[in-house]
């Protein structure tokens, strides 16, 4: 399980070079296999492949019809890229994706419990300060037991 944040940068090649703990954990947990996508392309969100593998079995028995599966599926296979991490714990982001979410200089590694997501520093930020953290979402979860 992921835990926490780290900033890093992105290198002048695309490349995403993971910060230790979380190099570590995924390579002992998972391997070094992992497909990198998107759904908005404001974000990159990093999956362990065999995480991925669980989304794609659910997304398998739902419908062939079902608008929602196509409109997943259409931004992240545009997105989406399978990968491996190098020896150094660094990986090439896809060029689309690297642009749409403009993953140059300082980023951030966020843990999401079985995947890792990166954001450019400067948009997290204006994400926090335009999506604020309310009450209200404590109380959501708060009736959840959290």
């Amino acid at each position: 399980m992921f835990r926490g944040s780290s900033a890093t940068k992105i290198d002048d090649k695309g490349r995403l070079k993971l910060p230790t703990e979380f190099k570590r954990q995924l390579e002992s947990g998972y391997g070094p296999d992992v497909f990198i996508t998107s759904v908005r392309g404001t974000s990159v969100h990093i999956y362990p492949v065999q995480v991925w593998e669980e989304i794609e079995a659910a997304l398998a028995a739902l419908p062939k019809t079902d608008q929602v599966k196509q409109r997943f599926l259409e931004r992240t296979s545009y997105f989406g890229q399978e990968a491996t991490l190098d020896k150094q714990g660094r990986v090439v982001l896809p060029q689309i994706l690297r642009q749409s979410a403009r993953m140059t200089g300082e980023v951030v590694v966020s843990a999401r419990l079985d995947h890792l997501v990166v954001w450019n520093h400067e948009r997290l930020v204006e994400r926090f300060e335009e999506q604020p953290f309310t009450d209200d979402d404590f109380g959501y979860l708060s009736d959840r037991g959290i």
